[in-house]
């Protein structure tokens, strides 16, 4: 691609950009005409809309700390009206792949720095370790003591980069029902827990009784399980990997 290519590539990009700001401000302003005239429903959509428009435009700027925390507002929007709608989905596919590519980044940096150090530690021990035999001739003694340090080094270092190597998502984390990792969980009376939007669809679409449980249930019985919403936000913050939807 030539340089003026390029340039009216960027060009278009930015005034792509540009539109998806002012529809997103159209959107909000949607939404304060809405909430003055008390439909409040119509005004959550709206400003449920902008925030989701604001996100993905600072996504594409590369802005992704204030592009999460739009797409993070508009989700606790649309959870809080429609739990279990097409765009509440669309946003959290879109948060979690922002995620993703926010942890995949911090990811390499990290692994960069790591592996730079580890080098650094094992010039270190080998030339106290060729000082030392240059001193006092190779003996089992210097010897085995060299190579328990590099195996000692070898295992902090191990441990240090663990949270950034993709394991199994352990299983009270993830729901009976789409064995996908909780977003948004609710427990029943029976005690057990499900993914909110998921055993919505199962009450209104299969019958009113829980899924394995098989007792009665209602929607008037669900409660978030705010002790699995806090493991989960512990879990993804410390393992970025998890938010990978593919």
């Amino acid at each position: 691609m030539s340089s003026e290519e390029e340039t009216r590539s960027r060009a278009g990009a930015e005034a792509d950009l540009s539109a998806v700001v002012k529809q997103a401000e159209m959107r909000r302003q949607d939404g304060n005409f809405c909430f003055k005239k008390d439909r409040f429903g119509a005004a959550i959509d709206a400003y449920t809309e902008a925030h989701y428009m604001m996100g993905l435009s600072l996504l594409e700027r590369h802005e992704y700390a204030e592009g999460v925390k739009k797409l993070e507002k508009a989700l606790d929007l649309g959870r809080g009206a429609n739990p279990k709608s097409y765009m509440v989905e669309k946003i959290w596919q879109e948060l979690a792949k922002a995620k993703y590519l926010e942890w995949e980044h911090a990811s390499s940096q990290r692994s960069w720095k790591l592996q730079s150090l580890k080098e650094a530690c094992e010039k270190a021990l080998e030339v106290q370790y060729l000082l030392d035999t240059s001193q006092s001739g190779i003996t089992d003694i210097t010897t085995n003591s060299y190579i328990e340090q590099l195996t000692t080094l070898e295992q902090v270092f191990g441990k240090a980069g663990e949270d950034d190597i993709p394991t199994e998502v352990p299983d009270y984390l993830c729901c009976n029902i789409t064995l996908d990792i909780f977003r948004d969980p609710v427990i029943t009376p029976s005690g057990v827990t499900y993914e909110r939007a998921v055993l919505l669809d199962h009450l209104q679409k299969v019958g009113k009784f829980d899924p394995i449980t098989r007792e009665p249930l209602y929607e008037h019985q669900l409660i978030s399980n705010l002790a699995i919403k806090e493991a989960v936000h512990a879990f993804l913050k410390e393992r970025g990997w998890a938010y990978k939807t593919d």
